[in-house]
């Protein structure tokens, strides 16, 4: 059976995606119908389509396509593509190739990139260990603060680690005590939900929580000029977090009691407290401290704070050469394909066309805000956060500037609320890595994931966009 899906996929889907973007590619520029479409913006259009397309299908991985989108864009689209690609009438605005080349280094990689090295660090010292079994033990022993204080620890944790690696770890403290409760109680469920929707959650609560907030932030820094600082996301989302976390615990508790009295965490590491181990704790404490201190009385914005603990893991040795090949690269690259993608859009001038192409201003702001949520929150069910986020964030950046939305939270509301949306879809097992490793415990069963999923799903969708059209940025 898996293998029909692949060779229906790649031998008939694929071949048909990719024929549709080439004949997007080649047709002349009147075919499309938009009054002072370039050759360049015809381009453009294409390889968006064929970039979409790929990520919906999955035919290669989601960063093979940005990097293989990254590629397409700088042979056709910039000023070194190739010379018959980039002479005659109606070219139009070539983008610098630089311009897209500078996207794999980009402010918004690094603050990723920052936040993966402390993981890692924190992974490779123990520290994770550590602060887990300090997070959890004010927990005590009761099913039901266990399970609030394994929401919160994950929470706290995907706000600076990866969702995956957070659900990861959680899961392995929490498997001897999933087989140690009654195997026909109920509540082993909610414990090995609480790990996704904790970690689903939590990302939001930071800018480097999850790919589609360092994504929308880049948009909203590098686009339309606003910058929305660490400190100045925390205060609004966090307490979002919190709210949303304690609805969630009620949940859990509501559709899957606890039949057991006692839970007994086990939690131990066999890493020392050596000097490693105190330079990353050290470094954790001044990098968190710096991204939450206003970038007006420091002036280090948190791009260049993301840099800090790199600086110092490899002075001390703390990092390795061998550590590198630790840091998702994959997911940077899948970052970095969805930012060029955006540049062509701006720079080529396609964004302007599409705007005075589509009455966009005529739709009430409202309305703009609120479809675009929907429709990041449906497709993120289906597809990876990351790529919902690549997909949709160019065109809404494109909206953002045409539609006045001052009167509902700003371009903020319209790019942020996207990142939520996408954040708290998670219905599925695919529908983000944490769900995945939820489901592999053979504990959670599909209807049960879809159930808590759509609950958390409506409720964040009213409360995100409540707090970013009522406090906003």
């Amino acid at each position: 059976m898996a293998n029909s899906k692949f060779s229906i996929k790649n031998c008939v889907i694929l071949p048909i995606l990719l024929a549709v973007s080439v004949f997007l590619f080649c047709m002349p520029t009147e075919w499309f119908g938009i009054e002072g479409l370039t050759l360049v913006q015809q381009r453009t259009i294409a390889l968006f389509v064929f970039a979409a397309s790929m990520w919906i299908i999955e035919a290669v991985p989601a960063w093979a396509t940005s990097i293989i989108t990254m590629v397409l864009l700088i042979f056709t689209v910039s000023n070194g593509a190739f010379s018959f690609l980039t002479n005659g009438e109606n070219v139009g605005t070539l983008v610098g190739y630089k311009d897209f080349m500078a996207q794999f280094a980009s402010p918004t990689i690094m603050l990723f990139m920052g936040g993966f090295v402390l993981a890692i660090a924190a992974t490779k010292v123990g520290l994770d260990v550590v602060l887990a079994k300090v997070l959890l033990k004010p927990f005590g022993t009761n099913p039901k603060t266990v399970l609030l204080g394994i929401l919160l620890v994950v929470a706290v944790f995907s706000m600076f680690m990866s969702n995956t690696a957070t659900a990861a770890m959680m899961l392995a403290f929490l498997a001897p005590v999933l087989k140690s409760l009654p195997a026909d109680g109920k509540g082993k469920i909610g414990l090995a939900l609480a790990i996704p929707i904790g970690a689903n959650i939590g990302g939001i609560g930071t800018p480097i929580g999850t790919p589609p907030n360092v994504i929308a932030l880049g948009y909203l820094k590098e686009n339309l000029g606003i910058e929305v600082g660490f400190g100045e996301w925390c205060v609004r989302m966090v307490p979002y977090v919190l709210v949303m976390l304690i609805i969630a615990w009620a949940c859990l508790l509501l559709f899957f009691p606890f039949k057991a009295k006692e839970i007994k965490l086990e939690i131990n590491s066999d890493k020392k407290k050596d000097y490693k181990f105190w330079v990353v704790a050290a470094t954790f404490v001044i990098t968190i401290a710096l991204w939450l201190i206003p970038e007006k009385i420091t002036n280090l914005n948190s791009n260049e704070v993301a840099l800090i603990p790199f600086a110092i893991f490899v002075a001390t040795g703390v990092f390795s050469k061998k550590d590198f090949a630790e840091i998702n690269w994959d997911v940077l690259w899948m970052v970095a394909g969805g930012l060029a993608l955006g540049t062509a859009l701006m720079k080529t001038g396609l964004a302007k066309v599409l705007v005075d192409t589509i009455p966009f201003s005529s739709m009430p702001a409202i309305v703009v805000i609120l479809v675009s949520g929907i429709v990041g929150y449906a497709i993120a069910n289906f597809l990876s956060h990351t790529s919902a986020a690549n997909l949709l964030l160019p065109i809404l950046a494109t909206v953002a500037a045409a539609v006045d939305l001052e009167a509902f939270g700003g371009s903020a509301a319209l790019l942020i609320g996207l990142a939520i949306s996408t954040s708290v879809a998670m219905i599925l097992p695919i529908s983000t890595p944490p769900n995945a490793i939820a489901s592999s415990t053979g504990l959670v069963e599909t209807k049960d994931m879809a159930k808590m999923g759509i609950i958390m799903g409506i409720v964040g969708l009213i409360l995100g966009y409540g707090v970013l059209i009522i406090v906003g940025f």
